[in-house]
């Protein structure tokens, strides 16, 4: 072998070694590490969904008390997701419904509703949103409390024809110079209000079975 092939080998070798420890250290520093992203993530959750019901208010996990939901007429849902659910010394307290607006200014905007036994709003958060800076990402709760005009509500409070912004004869602030925005999460409270209502006695019935991960029927305003 002349002096080019042996350092051709002597270099793929090399080579081969360099990947192979290269591979072995980033697969040991993702096992190490994917423990405590798990953990980072669960708490993001948590901490979400504590906004809505705190610890005070509640017993349980509600993260490990879940059910899918998939409806796309009232959850405005395009893909199935978690509904949390609220318990105290086992009795239901409430229930985190996913929702989606997908009449925003700049797209979808998904958010998380949560709703006392009784169908009172506990509150409501935005999650993700492509909305104008400065106008329409008002509904981002660290940009402003807007959300919280929501807090007390329910189907009968204020009555249906109110339920709007107050340009469209409702009861609800608009941003200046931005209605579509705050018109569009609106009119998914309300939805989101009308689905829990229609599903009531099967959310509740799932958390007095205690099993996780049923189905909630997707069918807007029927019963199995």
């Amino acid at each position: 072998m002349n002096i080019l092939g042996r350092s051709i080998t002597k270099n793929g070798i090399l080579l081969g070694v360099f990947a192979v420890v290269t591979t072995g250290v980033i697969a040991g520093t993702y096992l190490s590490t994917r423990g405590l992203i798990q953990d980072n993530i669960r708490h993001a959750e948590e901490s979400a969904l504590l906004e809505l019901f705190p610890k005070s208010s509640h017993d349980n996990s509600m993260l490990d008390d879940a059910i899918s939901a998939s409806d796309s007429e009232l959850l405005g849902l395009r893909e199935s997701k978690k509904l949390y659910r609220a318990s105290m010394n086992g009795e239901f307290v409430g229930a985190i419904l996913p929702a989606t607006a997908r009449d925003g200014y700049t797209g979808d905007i998904d958010m998380i509703v949560g709703i006392t036994e009784d169908g009172t709003i506990s509150g409501v958060r935005v999650l993700s949103h492509r909305e104008t800076p400065g106008l329409g990402d008002q509904v981002d709760y660290k940009k402003s409390h807007w959300v919280d005009g929501f807090l007390g509500k329910s189907l009968s409070n204020p009555e249906e024809s109110k339920w709007a912004v107050k340009k469209d004869k409702g009861v609800f602030d608009q941003f200046t110079g931005a209605t579509i925005t705050p018109r569009a999460v609106t009119n998914a409270v309300h939805k989101a209000l009308q689905y829990y209502d229609a599903n009531k006695a099967q959310i509740i019935n799932a958390v007095a079975a205690n099993t996780s991960e049923q189905q909630v029927n997707t069918d807007a305003g029927t019963q199995p």
